[in-house]
């Protein structure tokens, strides 16, 4: 596939994550409740949730360049059939539901595209503050926030400065992750949810996020683009090489993701 038809289909991913965050919203502020359910892993699953999924599903399906879907909220593909997948949909409907159900608005819709393994565009949608972050690979990174559409770029840091912003996670924070921070000078840390975390540091408001915990492909796919199109990057803690994507074992590992890190 050409370039240039990832970057033409950006307007249409835009609007289909709008329109998930939209249902979102209805189902947040709805004093009926949410249904929460718990799924197989204990993790919690909305109403939110599923409804997201379905929009952005069929909105996926109807684009002129089909591909598959992988998301969290749909059966799961073999790893016999995926390992064909020249590019996919890496789709997290509701990225934050913990923080969904606690009301405290830190939850995303995450939307990335796939080849070969890497995340090669990207959006994620925070529609309790209605700001849009999107990237496409090799043009650069973008937010879209009250009719302002402004280019996103990592802060360019030292890893041995003191007092560097550290993001760290709003309900999954453990003493690995903290031994981690303590080895920075001073760090200031930054509790927030979802794929947020990714993109403070793709708007240059802090400088290091580990994730010592485990998270899923769709966890971190949409926000992966973004970040390294703004300067970033988000490498395996083991051995430093970049995350990869639609892997036999979806589950993410151990990572860190930086700003502009010089040395």
């Amino acid at each position: 596939m050409i370039r240039e038809d990832i970057g033409a289909m950006m307007p249409a991913l835009l609007k289909i994550a709008k329109a998930a965050g939209d249902k979102i919203m209805e189902v947040y502020q709805d004093e009926a409740g949410y249904n929460v359910e718990q799924k197989a892993d204990d993790s919690p699953l909305t109403r939110a949730d599923k409804e997201a999924n379905d929009i952005i599903c069929l909105g996926l399906e109807k684009l002129p360049l089909r591909f598959p879907i992988i998301s969290e909220e749909n059966k799961k593909i073999p790893y016999s059939e995926r390992k064909d997948f020249e590019y996919c949909w890496m789709v997290d409907p509701l990225d934050g539901t913990k923080e969904f159900i606690k009301r405290n608005g830190e939850f995303t819709v995450n939307i990335a595209l796939i080849h070969q393994n890497r995340s090669v565009a990207g959006v994620v949608y925070a529609p309790v503050v209605e700001e849009m972050y999107y990237a496409t690979e090799g043009k650069g990174a973008f937010k879209q926030a009250h009719g302002t559409t402004s280019t996103l770029a990592a802060t360019l840091y030292h890893p041995e400065e003191k007092a560097l912003s550290i993001v760290c996670s709003r309900s999954h924070l453990n003493e690995a992750t903290q031994a981690f921070i303590n080895d920075y000078d001073s760090p200031l840390k930054v509790s927030k949810g979802s794929s947020l975390k990714f993109l403070i540091l793709a708007s240059g408001d802090a400088q290091v996020y580990p994730r010592l915990a485990p998270t899923m492909e769709w966890d971190t796919a949409a926000a992966h683009i973004i970040l390294e199109e703004a300067g970033g990057s988000i490498v395996k803690a083991e051995n430093g090489k970049p995350l990869e994507y639609n892997k036999e074992n979806l589950l993410n590992p151990h990572f860190v993701g930086y700003g502009n890190k010089l040395g």
